[in-house]
């Protein structure tokens, strides 16, 4: 099924496609000075994120982290709130009320014990209270949820915290199909989605969540691909999610064929929604896959652990044409041929997985796969272990965006947090910003070179006298294109637990054309 192009008839509406919800001001001073003709870059005043629910385990755990960097040339006012999905239709007018009594000392008390903790506004479905709510930019805040009543949550952040806002939810689940570590990045509403590495077989529990922020209905169309081609779905075609909800859907009950590996395609008929697709299994634990980036003759798949014992790459290619893709690692010391798997056979409208076993041998590696006919676009994830047989974790790696600018990852830890950057086609300089803690310590930043064609596990910086959890920021300052994905890891049970989020760029900076300039540059 075809993405409708819309042509966009204004600049704003443009820059709105952004971030799924975003919007800007009229241009302040500093776009006065730019030269006429010239577009101006101002950070984004509006933007949206979609979170999906947590787990049905009984036994999760789950922690929200919400953040927003300081971003020069932000406004001075604003909000940043987290809603469950069911309480979205509060208007945000609440949120400011709350940031006004603050200013006035009403509820003192428990605001200076929410600053102490590091933890946002209590959930209050009945009353509609705030999720989770941000005091200041450059100081991440955190909620608590447990079991499976933890919700899906919507939100939307504006002013001074539209730039850059992150949000992620990490569950633990202790045991049971999925036990291990999930982590996910909220992202942003859309209308189509791409998730190789789904599956269908009896090992498997893997749920697609929709995610609805709007007060009207979507209508979301799934499509299974496996080996073969497309799958028979029984009810995929005409979902209907309804306002203000999320909807998981079991994906082995859209289809009677038990396949390993499946590309989920999902299509937005009307309105709008957030994706993302829990994989739970019987021995290996369970992670959240998200989407991979758009079809693409060549992708970046960044930031496989070193000690992964594991890999199994999921590639499907939309259409009817074959392609070859050229398979190599990004490792320490430049781009190197796997052996046995330098070129990889997909069909078109097939799905396919290949095994590449222990790839990155303890060294820090990123998948970089190339097709010779770029007109061929693909998508691909890898799955991959940790761990020993009767004691392996898994994670997933779809194939990222660059961080054209800007990327944050939450709830970092001072230990057991890894930090993967690649850069495949050019020497890069990037600086990494460490925020303040949730419950206190000082900001700290470094700068690091990036080899053409490597992948480094960087040593990240850690907030001076840090108490809670943090953030870090990666900014691309020279060079480039480059990747980014962070791993969250522990030990339980003698058990690997981790997990890995790729960092796509926040989009919290764009691009205003002067009022001189044609916009049809901007369509889409």
């Amino acid at each position: 099924m075809n993405r409708t192009t819309l042509s966009l008839i204004a600049g704003a509406t443009a820059l709105a496609a952004v971030t799924g919800v975003a919007a800007l001001t009229a241009p302040g001073p500093e776009a006065a000075e730019q030269p006429t003709g010239s577009a101006a870059t101002l950070p984004v005043e509006r933007t949206g994120l979609l979170c999906p629910q947590p787990s049905t385990s009984d036994l999760a755990e789950t922690t929200y982290t919400s953040f927003t960097p300081v971003t020069e040339g932000a406004d001075d006012k604003g909000t940043a709130v987290l809603r469950s999905a069911a309480q979205q239709s509060v208007p945000d007018e609440d949120a400011s009320a709350d940031e006004e009594g603050e200013k006035d000392g009403e509820d003192a008390s428990a605001d200076e014990e929410s600053e102490k903790d590091g933890k946002g506004s209590a959930t209050d479905d009945q009353g509609g209270k705030p999720v989770l709510q941000l005091k200041e930019p450059g100081t991440p805040v955190t909620a608590e949820a447990e079991g499976a009543d933890a919700p899906a949550l919507v939100g939307t952040a504006d002013g001074r915290f539209a730039s850059g806002w992150t949000a992620q939810q990490t569950t633990e689940v202790a045991a049971g199909t999925g036990r291990g570590l999930q982590g996910v990045a909220c992202s942003a509403a859309d209308t189509q989605f791409w998730f190789p590495g789904a599956s269908t077989d009896d090992s498997r529990t893997d749920y697609i969540h929709l995610t609805n922020p709007d007060d009207s209905a979507a209508v979301v169309d799934i499509e299974l691909y496996g080996k073969d081609g497309e799958l028979e779905t029984t009810v995929g075609e005409g979902i209907t999610v309804k306002p203000r909800s999320s909807e998981p859907v079991l994906l082995s009950t859209l289809t009677a064929e038990k396949q390993t590996d499946v590309t989920v395609h999902v299509v937005v008929r009307s309105g709008r929604v957030g994706a993302a697709v829990q994989a739970l299994d019987d021995e290996t634990g369970g992670d959240w896959l998200p989407a991979s980036a758009d079809p693409s003759g060549s992708l970046v798949l960044p930031g496989i652990p070193k000690d992964a014992t594991a890999v199994r790459l999921v590639a499907f290619t939309p259409g009817d044409a074959d392609v070859d893709l050229k398979v190599r690692l990004a490792a320490p010391s430049g781009l190197i041929t796997p052996a046995g798997n330098e070129t990889l056979h997909l069909k078109g409208g097939m799905t396919a997985g290949f095994d590449l076993g222990d790839l990155t041998r303890g060294e820090a590696g990123s998948l970089v796969l190339t097709a010779p006919d770029s007109s061929v676009p693909v998508v691909a994830a890898v799955r991959v272990l940790r761990g020993e047989e009767g004691g392996q974790e898994s994670a997933f790696i779809p194939a990222a965006r660059p961080v054209e600018t800007r990327a944050t990852a939450l709830d970092n830890t001072a230990k057991g947090t890894t930090l993967s950057v690649t850069a495949p086609e050019g020497d890069a300089e990037i600086k990494v910003t460490a925020s303040a803690g949730t419950k206190g310590g000082t900001p700290q930043t470094k700068t690091y070179s990036i080899k053409s064609g490597t992948t480094q596990d960087i040593e990240a910086p850690v907030p001076a006298g840090l108490k809670g959890s943090y953030a870090l920021t990666v900014e691309t300052r020279t060079g480039g294109p480059v990747y980014a994905s962070r791993t969250l890891a522990s030990t339980e049970g003698g058990v690997p637990f981790f997990t890995v989020q790729p960092l796509p760029d926040d989009r919290g900076m764009v691009a205003v054309p002067d009022a001189s300039e044609d916009l049809s540059v901007l369509q889409r």
